[in-house]
This record gives C-alpha cells, sequence and structure tokens, in this order.
C-alpha cells in the first residue's frame, strides 16, 4: 500500500477551480457506453487472461466504457486541446472484471508519485498569457513549445506551469509537449487511446512478456480544425448520434510487446515503434444509457484492478494509482471497485 498521506497529496493537489470533490478530480466530464469485446483468434495464445479466450457468448465479453475529457472542472469545453480518456471494464464470468484504463497521451508525466506531486503542484492553472508573433519566433529559436492562444472566454490554464516546468525537469518534456499540442478529437471514436503502464502477460505456454496496451479506433484518428471556433459542447450528443438506431462504432485492441532494453518501469519513456504488435481483440460499442449517474458516473475504474494472466508491472506510477483511485471513489462517494484477481 502506498503512503496514505502522499495519496491524499496527490489527489488534493488536482483539485483546481471549476472543480468540484463530489466527482473525479481530472477526466471530470465524461459519457458512458456499452458494448461487448471479442477477442482474436491469437489472442488466447499471447494472454491466458479471460477476456482473450473464446467467450461463451457469441457477440463477446459484455463491457462498460466511459469516455472523458481530461480537464477537472465540471464545464464541458470539449473543443479545447484536451487529453482524453477511456476507460473499459471486461465483465467476467462469475461476477468478476477486471478493468483497462487510458488516455490520449503515450506517455505519462513523471516517473514516480513523488515527482508527479512536485509536476501537479507546479502546473497548477493560473492567468492566461497570449504571446504576441515575436515571443513566439524565439521559443522557437531556443527550441522550446511556444504558448498556444487561449481560448475565447478562457482566463486560467496550466499550460504556462506545466510548460515552465518541462523546461526545468527533462522526464515531464515529453507528456507536456504532447498535452499542450494535442488538439480536439471529432469524437470520441475518432481518437487512440494508450494504457501508458507495462504490464506483464502470461501465454498458453506459461511464458511471460512485458507488454503496454492501445486502443485503435477503426474509424481512424480526426481532430477538428484547430484554426475555426471550438464548440463546448458536442462529444457526448456525437457519441448518443453515433449509436443511434442500432449503429456501432469499433476499436481494435492492440498489444505491444516489449524486448530487452525497454523501460518497463518508466511511464514517461515510450518504446521504440517497431517493436512486435497483436491485435487482441475487437471492441465493439453499441449503446449509450439514459441513466448516465448510475451507470458511469459512479462507476469506479482502477488500472490495478486485473485478473489472472496480467500482473502489474513495477512501475511506481502505476502501484500508486490504485490507490489514489481508490482514494477519489470514496471521497466522492463512487461505487468501491471490485479488485477481483487484483494483486495488492
Amino acid at each position: 500500500m502506498a503512503d496514505p498521506k502522499l495519496v491524499q497529496e496527490i489527489v488534493e493537489a488536482l483539485d483546481i477551480p471549476g472543480g468540484s470533490t463530489e466527482k473525479r478530480p481530472v477526466h471530470t466530464v465524461g459519457v458512458g457506453v456499452t458494448g461487448h469485446f471479442m477477442p482474436s483468434p491469437v489472442a488466447k495464445d499471447f494472454c491466458i487472461a479471460e477476456h482473450f479466450q473464446p467467450p461463451a457468448n457469441p457477440e463477446g465479453v459484455p463491457v462498460d466504457v466511459r469516455f472523458s475529457n481530461g480537464m477537472g472542472v465540471v464545464d464541458e469545453h470539449d473543443g479545447w486541446s484536451d487529453v482524453r480518456g477511456m476507460a473499459v471494464r471486461f465483465h467476467l464470468k462469475d461476477g468478476k472484471s477486471t478493468d483497462l484504463v487510458a488516455m490520449t497521451l503515450p506517455v505519462f508525466f513523471a516517473p514516480t508519485p513523488e515527482k508527479f506531486l512536485k509536476f501537479a503542484r507546479a502546473a497548477r492553472p493560473e492567468r492566461c498569457q497570449r504571446e504576441t508573433p515575436w515571443q513566439k519566433i524565439k521559443d522557437y529559436l531556443r527550441l522550446e513549445l511556444p504558448m498556444p492562444d487561449p481560448y475565447p472566454g478562457q482566463t486560467e490554464r496550466p499550460n504556462e506551469k506545466a510548460i515552465a516546468f518541462a523546461n526545468e525537469h527533462v522526464w515531464a518534456q515529453p507528456a507536456v509537449i504532447d498535452a499542450s499540442s494535442i488538439g480536439a478529437p471529432v469524437s470520441y471514436v475518432r481518437a487512440a487511446y494508450h494504457a501508458v503502464h507495462t504490464f506483464v502477460a502470461t501465454g498458453k505456454e506459461e511464458e511471460t512478456r512485458w507488454v503496454r496496451f492501445t486502443w485503435a479506433p477503426i474509424a481512424g484518428v480526426l481532430n477538428t480544425n484547430p484554426l475555426e471556433p471550438p464548440k463546448d459542447n458536442y462529444l457526448k450528443q456525437d457519441m448518443i448520434d453515433r449509436l443511434a438506431d442500432d449503429r456501432t462504432e469499433r476499436f481494435s485492441l492492440v498489444m505491444h510487446i516489449g524486448e530487452e532494453g525497454d523501460d518497463f518501469n518508466d511511464s514517461t519513456r515510450q518504446w521504440p515503434p517497431h517493436r512486435k504488435r497483436v491485435m487482441m481483440g475487437t471492441l465493439t460499442l453499441k449503446h449509450v444509457p439514459e441513466d448516465q449517474e448510475a451507470h458511469s458516473e459512479k462507476l469506479s475504474f482502477n488500472p490495478w484492478h486485473l485478473t489472472p494472466g496480467i500482473e502489474p508491472s513495477g512501475d511506481p506510477i502505476l502501484e500508486i494509482r490504485r490507490d489514489v483511485y481508490e482514494y477519489s471513489s470514496n471521497r466522492r462517494g463512487g461505487i468501491p471497485c471490485p479488485f477481483s484477481g487484483a494483486k495488492g
């Protein structure tokens, strides 16, 4: 178990003006969807986890999915550049389940809990600054990221402090640079989501592999036009419209296999792009429940909620996220996470 004081400090450092302790401190606004996951024919060879075995249900394994905006505010700013989240719960036999929590960044902001706390405190929102064209040119000459222009009505944001912090701490640079320029998807189903952390997958011959997971949208990745005025509220309705009249949307689950020399315990570092990839299955989204509060907002996902066949790596950020998510869930009155098969 992580230090309870450190867990509380991390959650409270993520609380910002415009947020609410009755909701998640980050990825505050979202939409819940139901569907099914069908493992690929080869998935069972690479991992013995239940959801990768041939399912009894011809449609596949039932899932609950929550898509979200990364900002920790209750107002919906769907068109603003922001990290998006995709949390999936696979419903297994005998009432058990397992989660896969992902976001649109391929890396995390810090390699250890202590460093993440330092980052979270330093990157709190402050008053926006609009850089002049000359200031942007100077940023480029210094090989630094120019500050994006504020959106209409935007008075505070974390960009200024986050970029300044990343300029002083090289480990924060990949995530901060990507987050500062990531844009806004035209739909939650037009973005790719990365589980970020390394896990240990056991294959059918009891061999183990270091792996990372990515959800790849079948429809392809597409952002809004950054030159057009952003819309505040469209992602939830877009999902409702896409799944109306028995239509569906799909994602492929890709498993990346690590090799010797890759960093398995540091989620700020990407693996080389030529690593072996295995298509583990297809997720089909089918329905947006009407009661979002009961179905999605009270549900508590957790990246440590695993099932036999998938184990956590030694990533210290992955380890503390278990307790951070539980603390946040308890604080907002969420449904406790059922740690069936999880390793404490």
